[in-house]
């Protein structure tokens, strides 16, 4: 077998003991990848900001995966198991805040749209040793940080999961082939239950019926592969649907806007935060 036929090997990414540092928010740059990477679910006590600058990264908890595309970041709460995932070029920030300090902090995991202020104080924040002097500058920047943090817009960018293992089963055959055409009925049958079960229980525990909760699965499949560049058309017919225009309209109803709009808003994002000055390497401190 030649290297070309090989897998893509996975790096892990590194995980810091933040929880080590006193200072009400902490910022962390990993290291810019052009890989598959993962963190292997893990948590700590400050609760964390998984912002992304460039490429699409998925965060795992036990009830939800929830994708995290350019110019994106999502919110893990306190003391959250969590799990992440990236592929292909990907650069991302984390900061991490203690929710002993600062009060009034989401208790749910979402994802939050990054305004251009916020960017700018994100950029900012990872130049920081992470104990940074706590008057002055540095700890007003933090501040600050935190009041845009409060008034962050929610994006539904959510694909919840289900506990039940049959309806886990049902997640599970989907996932692997989203283009699958099966009914409701047909999809039931395959995992031993009745229509009528199947879809009650799956409200009563991921909060959507069968064909919402469907389409959030379809949105967020769409946004990975738009990231990498594959064209409107090619996703949508590999999703299942008849022509681009249906797909369109799916995908502006679910996030607001066509998938081209969409993508072109976070590709300017991203170029606009290429032109940032690199990071200088973060310095941990001895405690870390």
């Amino acid at each position: 077998m030649t290297t070309s036929n090989l897998p893509t090997p996975i790096e892990p990414m590194t995980i810091i003991d933040v929880d080590g540092v006193t200072r009400p928010v902490v910022a962390y740059a990993p290291p810019l990848t052009t890989q598959e990477w993962e963190s292997t679910e893990h948590c700590h006590h400050k609760a964390q900001l998984l912002y992304s600058v460039r490429g699409t990264i998925n965060c795992q908890i036990q009830d939800g995966v929830w994708i995290v595309p350019p110019q994106c970041a999502v919110w893990i709460p306190s003391n959250l198991p969590h799990a992440a995932r990236g592929s292909g070029e990907t650069e991302c920030y984390c900061l991490f805040v203690d929710p002993d300090i600062v009060p009034n902090l989401p208790k749910q995991c979402c994802t939050l749209a990054v305004s251009p202020l916020m960017r700018e104080l994100i950029f900012k924040a990872v130049c920081f040793p992470m104990h940074y002097p706590q008057e002055g500058p540095e700890a007003r920047l933090m501040a600050t940080f935190i009041d845009e943090l409060a008034t962050a817009k929610v994006e539904n960018l959510r694909l919840p999961m289900p506990s039940d293992s049959r309806l886990q089963h049902l997640t599970d055959l989907m996932l692997s082939d989203p283009t699958e055409k099966k009914s409701i009925a047909e999809w039931a049958i395959q995992i031993g239950m009745s229509e009528r079960n199947m879809t009650r229980l799956l409200q009563k525990e991921v909060g959507m019926s069968f064909g919402r909760w469907r389409r959030q699965l379809h949105v967020i499949l769409a946004i990975q592969r738009l990231s990498k560049g594959e064209s409107v058309q090619t996703i949508a017919l590999d999703l299942g649907y008849e022509n681009a225009s249906g797909f369109i309209t799916m995908f502006r109803k679910a996030v607001g806007k066509p998938p081209a709009r969409y993508i072109a808003d976070r590709i300017n994002a991203s170029a606009n935060a290429a032109e940032h000055p690199q990071t200088p390497p973060i310095i941990l401190p001895d405690t870390v």
